[in-house]
């Protein structure tokens, strides 16, 4: 979390869990990030980021995992779709220093 810190980054994450899964698992997973509850997938939905997907070859609607960077202005910057987990991090970095010029 510090380079993200010292890149003047603020990271949070969104789902439509319960406010109260959304603790359990914060817990559970020792996250350090805050996590926002959007039941009624409104905030999802808007970005674009809760709809149709394939999992296992089979349709399902749900989340899909995905980053947004939003400028200081409140314009998004830049989206990463369909995230893996893996690599991630260090791939946002990147765009955050390509973003801070």
């Amino acid at each position: 979390m510090n380079k993200f810190e010292n890149a003047n980054a603020v990271v949070l994450g969104i789902s439509p869990d319960s406010v109260e899964k959304q603790k359990k698992f914060a817990v559970k997973h020792k996250l350090k990030i805050p996590l926002l509850a959007d039941e009624d997938k409104a905030v999802c939905t808007a970005y674009g980021c809760y709809g149709e997907k394939l999992m296992y070859g089979r349709k399902v609607t749900g989340i899909i995992r995905s980053t947004y960077l939003i400028d200081p202005k409140g314009n998004i910057a830049r989206i990463f779709a369909k995230v893996k987990v893996d690599g991630h991090a260090e791939k946002v970095l990147e765009a955050l220093a390509e973003l801070a010029g």
